[in-house]
């Protein structure tokens, strides 16, 4: 049994991720990210094709055009069977993520979309493990609790997606630490935990800084503010908010969120005047 785990390891090892795809993503504009990789595709080989293909698919759900992404993805299903690990992986991440995912708005999210997205998540998240594609692995496993309405379930998925995390030796894996118990603090937070929420929130901020993600930092600092808020700890998070505005503000990005939270806060503590000036910087705030 060694012998053959260790035949299979070998036989993955030449399937490495061979392109690499984040310069070419911006989250924030799926149109110009489908351009750079319609023209990265010139010249790729075979696999990186469609490793392009599927991002491609991607930019278009992420617009919330879930039926012209499966329109892209549907020529893969033939040839993902004799492509490399990382090609399947990502065929079925992304077909997954045409049913259920952050884009979709609820009524979308019917019980067999739901069950039609785990399905196709937890075969990426097989082939991702045989393979040894952990960061990919561990993006199907957060997939998951768009999947799962029970929120004793979606913690079970964070807490696996974290725990593949801890014991992974491959950086771009490790990468997934901030985001993941940042999920894994939300999801504590609404079961009305909110000391261990903090913990994680707190332990996200500390991965993201490591990673020199500033933007990143910036955000979980607001979700321990508004952990804080609901705790009733006010000056605490009247505090971590003020220097979340300047920050932001220093940034050129005011974020209402922010305003929001600081509206909700000193009218908490009888400051009615404050909470107005708030509310009027919300309703300027440009939407994120």
């Amino acid at each position: 049994m060694r012998a053959l785990a260790l035949f299979i390891l070998a036989a993955f090892a030449q399937y490495a991720m061979a392109i690499d795809l984040e310069p070419l993503w911006d989250f924030g504009k799926p149109e110009q990210s489908e351009q750079r990789f319609l023209a990265a595709m010139q010249g790729a080989s075979a696999d990186d094709r469609l490793i392009l293909q599927t991002q491609v698919a991607r930019t278009h759900g992420l617009r919330r055009d879930f039926a012209r992404a499966r329109e892209i993805l549907a020529p893969i299903e033939a040839k993902q069977a004799a492509a490399s690990p990382e090609v399947q992986v990502r065929y079925f991440l992304e077909l997954g993520r045409t049913y259920a995912s952050a884009a979709h708005s609820p009524e979308l999210l019917t019980p067999q979309a739901r069950a039609t997205a785990g399905a196709h998540f937890l075969r990426a998240y097989e082939v991702a493990e045989r393979a040894r594609l952990d960061r990919l692995a561990i993006d199907a496993l957060h997939m998951m609790p768009f999947v799962e309405t029970e929120p004793d379930r979606q913690l079970a998925w964070n807490r696996k997606a974290l725990a593949l995390v801890e014991r992974t030796d491959q950086p771009d894996a490790k990468a997934w630490e901030g985001p993941l118990r940042n999920n894994l603090g939300y999801a504590l937070h609404q079961q009305g935990e909110y000391e261990a929420a903090l913990g994680q929130f707190r332990l996200s901020r500390a991965a993201y800084e490591r990673a020199g993600r500033a933007r990143d930092v910036r955000i979980a600092d607001w979700m321990i503010a508004w952990t804080l808020r609901v705790q009733k700890k006010y000056p605490e998070a009247i505090a971590l908010q003020l220097e979340l505005e300047r920050a932001w503000d220093a940034a050129g990005e005011p974020d209402p969120y922010v305003f929001e939270e600081l509206e909700q806060l000193y009218r908490a503590v009888g400051d009615e005047a404050r909470a107005q000036y708030y509310g009027a910087r919300l309703k300027k705030a440009p939407v994120k």
